[in-house]
């Protein structure tokens, strides 16, 4: 799994880096809260983890640009501070997770993997599309040759394209039945899904991921 951790504090940042590392996570850092929205803009993200006292840009604030870009994205919210207020607006912000410093990092680990649980819960076990499997459980992609991590986000849609395959789906009908809502944002962020999944399946001779244009998609499959 993908984590961005945004924190300038920048000691704490590299020793908690480092444990969520040897907890088996890649993990991307960033040192205030714009420069971890150009972290997120241009990297797989499956968590955030955001400081809320930030300079430049706090964590409440990169917490609703994120949620823009995509709203299903897990977030917990790191302060120094135990105050009602600061947790009520992390309620407000539907923050998967508040943690006050001073924390045990193992802590931290835990409560991550609770939410990737149940982010996760409800995908089913397997797909097969063309060549590949698709494990949900695991969110992989993989054939005999070749193995992708996939984010929760592209897992979804590509399993929606394999339910609906050889029929054309509409960019809203995706939009709507997946995240129950079609905007700018989360379009802009579906058609980059869109590239990462053709460029895992490009190499595949019996599938293929199609735009059509001003309309939307289509998964192919023709077996001979």
């Amino acid at each position: 799994m993908h984590i961005l951790l945004v924190e300038d504090e920048i000691d704490f940042q590299k020793v908690l880096a480092q444990y969520l590392t040897l907890s088996g996570f890649e993990v991307f850092t960033a040192n205030h809260g714009k420069h971890g929205l150009d972290v997120f803009n241009q990297n797989h993200i499956d968590l955030c983890i955001l400081d809320v006292m930030m300079p430049v840009m706090d964590g409440f604030t990169l917490s609703e640009r994120l949620r823009r870009l995509d709203p299903e994205i897990p977030i917990i919210f790191l302060t120094a501070k135990n105050q009602k207020e600061d947790r009520i607006k992390g309620l407000k912000l539907n923050a998967d997770d508040y943690i006050t410093k001073p924390f045990e990092a193992e802590e931290l680990v835990l409560r991550i993997q609770n939410i990737l649980r149940r982010k996760t819960a409800d995908l089913k076990d397997s797909l097969h599309i063309g060549n590949f499997s698709l494990l949900m459980d695991e969110l992989k992609l993989s054939n005999a040759s070749e193995s992708y991590q996939l984010t929760i986000r592209e897992a979804e849609l590509l399993q929606y394209l394999s339910r609906n395959k050889n029929q054309v789906v509409t960019r809203n009908q995706v939009l709507e039945d997946l995240w129950g809502k079609d905007d700018f944002f989360l379009g802009r962020s579906m058609d980059v899904f869109i590239s990462r999944l053709r460029k895992y399946l490009k190499n595949d001779s019996v599938v293929k991921l199609e735009t059509i244009r001003g309309v939307g998609f289509i998964l192919r499959e023709e077996r001979k």
